[in-house]
């Protein structure tokens, strides 16, 4: 197992519906983290910004984005995450990848899919919880609109780590600064949240907002809240364990199970 779990979180403006040239921009960019670190985290839809597009820039597992995150995971020694469009057996999905150091792929598609973008009409809705165990830690990887829904976050696995990627864009951002909060808070987990920034294709901004939050709610990362950025933050498992049998929070969470 292992303690101290450095996570870089990439805050970074997207080029609409151009996968080729965000690679080629979130290239330069992991090229630029100089010191090691154990995770990397990039928005949700990293190579397209949020387009309903999908026919046109859905990609297989096996497709180019999927070969770009393998090796340069296995380049930095670090493993990789993000969501992409992803078709398989004629469905699209919102789909989270966590690419392992060693080239291995776990994944979660987005359960919430976001009526008000119609996304429901184009993505079809993931099914399964996920928990990924990582050097030790266990993760707990969700998407931008999952945010709004706290039973489905409900900390049932005892993860360590909670994780949103997304594209929650600014009009609506002091829901996702008050949520990652409670998120940590109600869980007694970290959560980390990435946002992206800049204009869409749709003229919708985003503000960015990425952030870390410990056990206790409060914010560890130092980004700045509308700008492209890359911070570098070490999370701590001995700090989630005494405070959780410090504090006693989540022995007393009501007992019911989902559907």
């Amino acid at each position: 197992m292992q303690n101290d779990l450095k996570v870089a979180i990439i805050q970074s403006d997207l080029v609409w519906e151009n996968p080729e040239q965000n690679r080629i921009n979130f290239t330069n960019k992991l090229t630029a983290i100089l010191e090691p670190v154990d995770l990397i985290v990039l928005p949700e839809l990293f190579t397209t910004g949020f387009s309903m597009t999908a026919q046109h820039l859905a990609e297989t597992m096996t497709g180019d984005t999927v070969s770009w995150m393998q090796r340069l995971a296995k380049q930095k020694k670090a493993a990789i995450t993000g969501s992409v469009i992803i078709v398989e057996n004629g469905s699209y999905y919102n789909r989270l990848l966590f690419v392992f150091p060693n080239g291995t792929i776990e994944h979660y598609d987005k359960k919430h899919t976001f009526t008000l973008a119609g996304e429901h009409n184009v993505f079809t809705a993931g099914k399964n919880s996920v928990t990924i165990d990582y050097k030790g830690w266990k993760i707990k990887p969700l998407i931008c609109y999952d945010l709004r829904f706290p039973v489905w976050s409900r900390n049932t696995e005892d993860y360590d780590l909670l994780l949103y990627v997304a594209n929650w864009p600014k009009v609506r951002v002091s829901a996702w600064d008050t949520l990652l909060k409670a998120r940590a808070i109600e869980n007694m987990s970290y959560c980390v949240g990435v946002n992206r920034v800049g204009l869409d294709g749709n003229s919708y901004e985003y503000s960015g907002h990425s952030g870390v939050y410990d056990v206790l709610g409060e914010r560890i990362d130092q980004l700045i809240d509308d700008s492209e950025g890359i911070d570098i933050v070490t999370l701590n498992k001995n700090q989630v364990t005494i405070l959780r049998e410090k504090l006693g929070f989540l022995y007393d969470k009501d007992s019911f199970t989902l559907e």
